[in-house]
């Protein structure tokens, strides 16, 4: 950036979530100020907030009827998803950048980078990809609100993005832009880890450090409870 841009200095309202038995989501406040070095006063700046969980790789599958059943047909597979998406914006992006702008800085669903991999040719992937992101809507784990930003004395904003009760533990990036003029001119990143804690926490990690025993264990503990439920049964 040159000097003469302005500076955006971000914050998050907490910059850990814990995700516990019951958790039923989480608010985030995302807020900060654009700071001008140059003391300019009254600029109209624009204010988009993009905010990304852990990315994974996600093979997509198509299903058809066949003979009155549902089978799996084609599929496609994407290298590159983020588990969660969200945009936040203080105008629809349409009125404050181009496409081309919008897909380099990710301002939407329409422009997420899901690096699909494997032979398809272009017009299924963008089927596919198109598929995938519906899904994800549905599930709550992409959205859009584009006019969701606040702005103040053009200096403050704030912006507010729900966290769903399904989403992924990890660290999830907050970029937040600046634009002028359909121009990014500055940006700043937050991270917000989402964690859970408790007796999820411990069964996450005994399933990811002891992977055998934990099998085991949650084996013996369906046969024990199937068989225990049987002879309480065999008794009524």
């Amino acid at each position: 950036m040159g000097q003469r841009d302005p500076v955006l200095v971000p914050e998050i309202s907490q910059h850990e979530v814990q995700v516990r038995q019951g958790f039923v989501g989480q608010e985030l406040l995302l807020f900060g100020a654009v700071l001008d070095p140059a003391g300019r006063a009254g600029q109209d700046y624009d204010i988009v907030v993009v905010l990304k969980g852990p990315s994974e790789p996600i093979r997509l599958r198509e299903k058809e009827r066949f003979i009155g059943v549902w089978a799996n047909a084609e599929s496609s597979d994407f290298r590159s998803v983020p588990s969660y998406f969200a945009v936040a914006s203080s105008r629809p992006i349409t009125e404050i950048v181009d496409d081309k702008t919008a897909a380099i800085y990710e301002f939407g669903t329409d422009y997420i980078q899901l690096s699909p991999s494997g032979s398809i040719n272009p017009e299924e992937q963008r089927r596919f990809a198109a598929g995938l992101v519906d899904l994800k809507r549905r599930l709550g784990l992409y959205r859009e609100d584009f006019g969701g930003v606040q702005i103040s004395e053009s200096v403050l904003y704030q912006a507010r993005i729900e966290l769903p009760s399904n989403v992924t533990t990890g660290t999830y990036t907050a970029e937040t832009f600046a634009v002028t003029r359909g121009r990014v001119i500055a940006s700043a990143v937050s991270e917000v880890e989402v964690k859970k804690v408790g007796f999820e926490r411990f069964v996450e990690d005994s399933a990811n450090e002891w992977g055998l025993a934990y099998g085991l264990i949650a084996v013996l503990l369906s046969v024990g409870m199937g068989w225990g439920a049987g002879r309480l049964f065999a008794r009524l």
